[in-house]
Formats: C-alpha cells, sequence, structure tokens
C-alpha cells in the first residue's frame, strides 16, 4: 500500500465515522450493536467526552498527515526514512 492509498483509507474512516455518528444522533440510523439496549436516547456524558476526544485525535492525525504530505522535502525524507528501515 503506497501513501496515498492510506492517506484515502485514513480520511474514508473519518468520515465513515462520522458520518455514522451524525446519522446516529439525528435518529435516522440504527445504534451500534452495544448500544441497542440503552434506554436513554442520549449517550452517557462519559462516553460522550471519550467519543469527542477520540475524534480529536482522529482531526490531529489527519492533520499531521496532510500536512506530511504537503511539504515535499519533508515528505521525501520521511518516506526515505521509512523505506531505509524497511530495508534493514
Amino acid at each position: 500500500m503506497n501513501f496515498w492509498s492510506a492517506m484515502v483509507a485514513i480520511v474514508a474512516i473519518v468520515a465513515f465515522s462520522a458520518m455514522r455518528i451524525a446519522r446516529y444522533h439525528a435518529g435516522l440510523g440504527d445504534p451500534p450493536s452495544r448500544l441497542r439496549g440503552v434506554v436513554s436516547e442520549t449517550l452517557p456524558p462519559v462516553r460522550e467526552t471519550e467519543l469527542r476526544r477520540e475524534i480529536d485525535k482522529l482531526h490531529q492525525r489527519v492533520a499531521v498527515l496532510e500536512r506530511i504530505a504537503t511539504e515535499d522535502s519533508h515528505g521525501r525524507t520521511v518516506a526515505a526514512e521509512i523505506e531505509r528501515l524497511r530495508d534493514s
């Protein structure tokens, strides 16, 4: 898998997750199987906080990947380092 394929996969995963969360909160989709027995329509505050932290981390990771992809010289350096590590 090359770098751009990985970028597409990461963006697709983040977009799919965001879509599922939005549909669940809008009441348009089935909740995940682990939440089907929950009586209340909202997530517990602790779980919601955890999800928001996880989404923030994913946004930060995507930002780093975008920065690596757009910084041409740094991207080549990282790619060369990865290749060097693979060869050893």
